[in-house]
């Protein structure tokens, strides 16, 4: 068993599209439209194109608002992405204008670093020694 699929909440998916494909660098995958303004809308890294898939996904269900909302006010990431080089890849993303709440932090043999997605999420970047 592997994970095929994770998802994160997102306020609009194409400016999502926008952040996780040409800020973050990874590709549209699958685009189906699902009736009205929703899609089924993934995205996937360039280096694993058959793997796992990161679903941008409306956040209109009622309990989406107050779940993220409380995850962001508390400082914890929806999710979190493998870097080689967590000070390089926040050097490069400051430098496209990408907010940080945590900068890089070495705890042992990770180091991480929290981003705001502009979505409505905080992402971690995590090195593993």
């Amino acid at each position: 068993m592997k994970i095929h699929l994770n998802s994160v909440f997102v306020d609009d998916q194409e400016k999502a599209l926008r952040f996780y494909t040409d800020v973050l660098g990874f590709e549209k995958k699958h685009d189906v439209p699902l009736g009205g303004e929703d899609r089924w809308l993934t995205v996937v890294s360039p280096e694993d194109p058959d793997g796992t898939e990161l679903l941008l996904e409306p956040d209109k269900h009622p309990a989406v608002k107050p779940y993220t909302t409380a995850l962001v006010e508390d400082g914890i990431p929806a999710t979190s992405f493998a870097v080689d080089d967590a000070q390089a890849e926040f050097d490069r993303l400051r430098g496209l204008g990408v907010r940080f709440t945590q900068e890089p932090l070495t705890m042992g043999p990770v180091t991480t670093a929290v981003l705001d997605d502009t979505c409505g999420n905080l992402i971690q970047i995590v090195q593993v020694a």
